[in-house]
C-alpha cells in the first residue's frame, strides 16, 4: 500500500456539495495536470436531472446508477492507463466506496467550505439545475472523508488557482515528490 501511495493515481474524484467548485476546480487541476476532465453531473439519468430542476433531492435509489455509470467510467479510465479528473459530489462514504469499488490508485479530494460561503456563491449561480434550496439537503447528507479514506482536503476559501496549488502540493507529498504530470509524460 505504500508503494501504491507514491504512484501518482490514474483518477482524482474532486467532491463537495453543489456550489463548493467541483466543476471550475475539477477543470482547472486536469488542465494543470494535463488530465482528462470529467464532470460526474453528466453521467446523471434525466430523470434525476429532472428530480433535482424541479428543487426534489435525490434519494440513494436515485443516485445508485449515476454512481456507477461514474465508477464504470474510472474503471475504464484506469484500466486503459489513463488519468482523469472527475467532479462528483460522493457525499456519503457509500457514495466513495461505489466510486473506488477498493481501489486504491484513485484519490478522493473534499472541497471543504461553510454552509454560508456555498450559498453565497449559489445565490449568484445562474443557469444551473441545482437550486440554492437544495443546500440544506445536501449538508444534511454530507459525511467528510474520514481519516482511512486518505482523501485530500482542501478550503474553498481561497481563490480557484490557490485551492489548485493546494490541491497538487498536498498530491505530490503522498506521491514521494514527483510530479503527478510526470507520470503521463512518460
Amino acid at each position: 500500500m505504500a508503494d501504491e501511495l507514491r504512484k501518482p493515481p490514474c483518477a482524482l474524484v474532486v467532491m463537495g456539495v453543489s456550489g463548493s467548485g467541483k466543476t471550475t476546480v475539477a477543470s482547472k487541476l486536469a488542465e494543470r495536470l494535463h488530465w482528462t476532465f470529467e464532470d460526474g453531473d453528466r453521467f446523471h439519468p434525466k430523470s434525476n436531472v429532472e428530480k433535482m430542476s424541479a428543487g426534489q433531492p435525490l434519494t440513494d435509489q436515485d443516485r445508485w446508477p449515476w454512481l456507477n455509470a461514474i465508477a464504470d467510467e474510472i474503471e475504464r479510465v484506469c484500466k486503459a492507463g489513463e488519468h482523469a479528473v472527475i467532479a462528483c459530489s460522493a457525499l456519503k462514504r457509500t457514495y466513495r466506496d461505489v466510486l473506488l469499488r477498493g481501489r486504491d490508485d484513485v484519490r478522493i479530494v473534499f472541497l471543504n467550505g461553510t454552509q454560508d460561503l456555498i450559498a453565497q456563491r449559489l445565490a449568484s449561480r445562474k443557469d444551473h439545475f441545482m437550486p440554492p434550496g437544495l443546500l440544506d439537503s445536501q449538508f444534511r447528507t454530507l459525511e467528510p472523508p474520514g481519516l482511512d479514506e486518505n482523501a485530500i482536503d482542501v478550503s474553498i476559501d481561497a481563490p480557484v488557482g490557490s485551492i489548485v496549488d493546494d490541491i497538487v502540493t498536498k498530491l505530490q507529498a503522498t506521491t514521494a515528490g514527483r510530479n503527478s504530470s510526470d507520470r503521463k509524460q512518460s
